[in-house]
């Protein structure tokens, strides 16, 4: 149903790279979640920003305030060839009295089988001390993808 990384136990910065991520149904978003105390927190502390690039049109910004979740990608596809790859950077997790920011560079063959990238960030707006990330295919199941957690030093 979902993948939870941990692992996060110092002030280094943290990459999560994921490889070839795809829903169990088709035009499902990727979505993030920080882990606090091995609990996934579901509060509405996830504001978000990213443009846009499309294959098909203009680029546009999207953004968010008070979400449950960080959305990494929209409308992932899960036929053959259609998939979503990502790297995130993740900063101040580790610190207490910090706010959590990402980075996000991702690009994706969605449900249409639209080639579309998204580059931007995340806060996760409570301070508190974050020791790793879930992930999730926003109303259903991972079909299948790889997920590395890695200390960047």
């Amino acid at each position: 149903a979902s993948v939870t990384l941990t692992g996060i136990d110092s002030d280094d910065v943290y990459m999560l790279a994921v490889n070839n991520f795809v829903p169990s149904t088709d035009a499902q978003d990727f979505k993030l979640r920080v882990v606090e105390s091995g609990t996934p927190n579901s509060t509405s502390n996830y504001d978000y920003g990213h443009k846009l690039l499309r294959a098909d049109t203009t680029f546009n910004n999207t953004s968010a305030e008070n979400q449950t979740s960080f959305d990494g990608t929209s409308s992932t596809g899960n036929a053959t060839g259609e998939c979503s790859n990502a790297i995130f950077y993740i900063y101040n997790a580790n610190d207490s009295s910090l706010f959590t920011f990402f980075t996000q560079e991702v690009v994706l063959a969605s449900h249409t089988t639209l080639l579309a990238g998204f580059q931007g960030g995340c806060v996760f707006t409570s301070a508190s001390q974050v020791e790793g990330v879930q992930i999730f295919a926003g109303t259903d199941n991972i079909q299948s993808g790889t997920f590395t957690l890695y200390k960047v030093v």
